[in-house]
């Protein structure tokens, strides 16, 4: 979900609204993540061991104890770093909760995120969880055991009067990120109709970060906010009660963590997953994250689901 749709998708979409939200305050109105850390209320969950899943676990990583998972904070809120330089995020506590039920523990190693799948391809790492795409090009040498679909979202300001339609959006102003799905596909194709069918065009105030661009709607010089569905619903939850979103999610993609491929261990964690899902317990660790659109009912690998694999 970014302009880029190979290696770095779709980081582009979410990279820029980190340094706000993680570094305090750029100005008086600003959408920011003033404690730096895990959301309130948040728990570690870490489920018991699973008899029945833990021996699909491969044996050399059975034998270590641990998982290592390749990632490239900051990527709010898939991962980042808290203000005593840990990485944390929905995908770490995700990752920790499978690691559980397959009776490991978990260790991030971070890496620069052009060079995670090559490292998972050489073994150094046992999978790749940074916010990753699961598309048809990296199904070539990885499976993905896909962690939830994310589209693109839009907000507005909570005050406003009227309710916005995304789908009905001509002669307003809406804020994205430069160069992302949310100004290449959504606002100036939408912008574009809007001309075709005689009516006012959208305005797009397009930024390098998306944390500039949820500033401008907050500030008021944008009617609208359009960004990646996680990233949107962080900056909503960061908004004191400023933002509120808007209309459903559109163009929705698989995310996943990567492992190698036909690999013994992604087996073992898409079973580990279809039972965290099945206990609820998949529900509520993105619940902590305020991701609640786009979650699966059921475990998949490269977006099939699992129980369709087997059979």
């Amino acid at each position: 979900m970014s302009a880029r749709p190979t290696l770095a998708s779709p980081r582009i979409l979410f990279k820029g609204i980190v340094g706000a939200l993680l570094t305090g305050a750029l100005l008086t109105g600003c959408v920011t993540n003033e404690e730096q850390g895990n959301p309130e209320g948040w728990q570690e969950i870490v489920p018991d061991e699973n008899p029945e899943i833990a021996p699909l676990v491969p044996d050399d990583i059975a034998a270590k104890g641990y998982l290592s998972m390749g990632t490239n904070p900051p990527f709010a809120p898939f991962e980042f770093k808290n203000s005593q330089g840990e990485i944390i995020g929905l995908e770490v506590d995700l990752a920790r909760a499978l690691a559980g039920v397959l009776g490991l523990e978990l260790r991030t190693v971070e890496q620069d995120f052009a060079m995670i799948l090559p490292a998972v391809s050489a073994g150094t790492l046992d999978f790749g969880g940074s916010g990753f795409t699961d598309t048809e090009e990296r199904r070539t040498n990885y499976d993905f055991v896909n962690t939830l679909n994310a589209g693109v979202r839009w907000a507005q300001r909570s005050d406003r009067e009227d309710t916005i339609d995304p789908d009905n959006a001509c002669g307003l102003t809406v804020a994205v990120q430069r160069t992302t799905v949310s100004e290449t596909d959504d606002v100036r194709p939408k912008s574009a109709e809007c001309v075709a069918a005689g009516k006012p065009p959208i305005t797009v105030l397009a930024y390098d970060t998306s944390d500039t661009a949820a500033t401008a709607l907050i500030l008021g010089r944008a009617d609208a906010f359009s960004a990646d569905s996680p990233i949107l619903s962080w900056a909503v939850e960061r908004s004191d009660g400023r933002m509120v979103e808007v209309g459903e999610m559109f163009q929705a993609a698989p995310y996943g963590f990567a492992v190698p491929k036909d690999s013994e261990l992604g087996d073992a964690l898409a079973a580990a997953m279809d039972q965290l899902i099945a206990d609820g317990t998949y529900q509520e660790v993105l619940a902590q994250w305020n991701i609640t659109e786009g979650l699966l009912d059921q475990a998949h690998i490269n977006g099939q689901p699992l129980a369709e694999l087997e059979g």
